[in-house]
């Protein structure tokens, strides 16, 4: 299945008086990459927080049945990824990148304030647990619609030899998003004092969403849309139903997307999210220094991302793709080592390492999946292939980490699902075609 595409790049030559871009890609990429930042930030805070989050609304006698109730909430949100997704790339492809990615921020923030509002369950009881995981959906929804979007914005106004460079961009936003959560967790951790903290300083991080929001939606709202779209609406090539057009001609590509994307998602979120987690509570380090290990492994990660996607333009997609799962596939039980020895070095050359290898493979991987994906489905694909895997690998992730400490009593269980992501990135790798230099499809 995943060697026979009918919407292969491979099958189709290079296009020629492909649309040249009405703005400037230096505008087009800080669109993308504010409005990245403000998704991945709201998205991102809740799992920063876990922790407190465990305290204030998930209420149990045992501190693990708490956490796994909030990770399991953590979990929800990636299901509803899925249909958000869906409904997200329908809008983007009939009506517009523009319009989606404007309505994906704004559902993003309404979330995330809202979680900041709430009362706890001390006041509400298992009410507000309810409201919480429906706020959490209403994130999930919302997020399902970012990525897709956002890469087939940016790769359709790159100039096709700077493509992955410029595409990595975008993903440095879900990077920088999920380290100002990050600063802003380790912020209010250190300025507070416990008892504040679960007073009431915890709704500090969820109602920034609102100031950091307001700006990303100003800067999409004064964009216009894409050249390729554009050609594609004045053409009337619009699909009336692009998930049904998806499916019939580029199921192929999505299968391989889905395969492709183990690592930079459940890879991502073990190295990030749980990790912060596994730091306190296999490290035995305090809540500061797991913050700190990981804001410092997200901007290695930022680093890394367009040197990889420099690296994918020359010398191809393939052999960064290669070698970054390979890497992961390699170092994922020794970095976990490292990071359960329980001092501050340790924590943060297992957690960076883990995180640079993971960054390596998504600097080269959305521009393989853009280049996968004629124009009338590009948004369609890349969210619903991105958003299964989510749904599958990265929701689950810190939860099956937790799970599978608390049922082996080994602490290096985690490592196991981390080489398992890599090890499907790896075989995916060897049923793509090289797409390097090819000009987007537009049929």
């Amino acid at each position: 299945m995943l060697g026979s595409d009918a919407a292969s790049p491979a099958v189709s030559p290079p296009q020629v008086g492909t649309p040249q871009p009405k703005q400037s890609t230096t505008k087009v990429i800080r669109a993308a990459v504010v409005g990245t930042i403000v998704e991945y930030y709201d998205f991102g805070i809740y799992g920063y927080m876990a922790t407190m989050v465990a305290t204030l609304f998930f209420v149990s006698e045992d501190e693990t049945a708490a956490l796994l109730g909030t990770f399991a909430a953590f979990a929800v949100a990636f299901f509803l990824r899925v249909p958000g997704g869906i409904f997200f790339g329908h809008i983007g492809d009939k009506y517009g990148r523009k319009n989606a990615l404007s309505w994906t921020i704004l559902l993003m923030v309404v979330a995330t304030a809202a979680m900041g509002l709430m009362p706890t369950y001390a006041t509400l009881g298992v009410w507000a647990t309810v409201l919480l995981v429906l706020a959490r959906c209403l994130q999930g929804f919302a997020a399902g619609g970012e990525l897709g979007g956002a890469n087939a914005f940016v790769s359709e106004s790159a100039p096709a030899r700077w493509r992955a460079t410029q595409t990595s961009m975008v993903n440095s936003g879900t990077y920088l998003g999920s380290l100002v959560a990050s600063l802003v967790a380790l912020g209010i951790t250190s300025t507070f004092s416990e008892e504040q903290i679960l007073e009431w300083a915890w709704r500090i991080p969820f109602l920034l969403s609102v100031v950091i929001g307001v700006v990303g939606i100003w800067i999409r709202n004064h964009l216009e849309d894409t050249p390729q779209f554009e050609e594609l609406e004045e053409k009337g090539e619009t699909k009336k139903l692009p998930i049904a057009e998806l499916l019939k001609t580029s199921g192929g590509s999505v299968v391989k997307i889905i395969l492709l994307g183990a690592l930079i998602i459940g890879g991502y979120y073990i190295a990030s999210v749980y990790a912060a987690t596994y730091l306190q509570t296999t490290g035995g380090l305090s809540s500061s220094v797991a913050f700190l290990s990981t804001c410092l492994a997200l901007v290695l990660g930022v680093i890394t991302l367009p040197i990889a996607g420099y690296l994918a333009d020359k010398y191809g997609r393939k052999p960064v793709l290669f070698a970054g799962s390979a890497a992961s596939a390699i170092v994922g039980v020794p970095m976990f080592m490292l990071m359960s020895g329980g001092t501050v070095w340790q924590a943060v050359v297992g957690q960076s390492v883990l995180f640079i290898c993971v960054s390596v493979v998504n600097g080269a991987s959305f521009v393989t999946y853009v280049e996968m994906l004629k124009a009338s489905v590009r948004y369609s694909g890349i969210a619903l292939g991105n958003n299964v895997t989510n749904m599958c690998l990265g929701g689950t992730a810190p939860f099956i980490a937790t799970w599978l400490i608390d049922v082996t009593g080994n602490s290096l269980a985690p490592a196991g699902y981390f080489v398992f992501c890599a090890l499907l990135t790896l075989g995916a790798v060897f049923f793509i075609e090289e797409t390097k230099g090819i000009e987007l499809r537009t049929d």
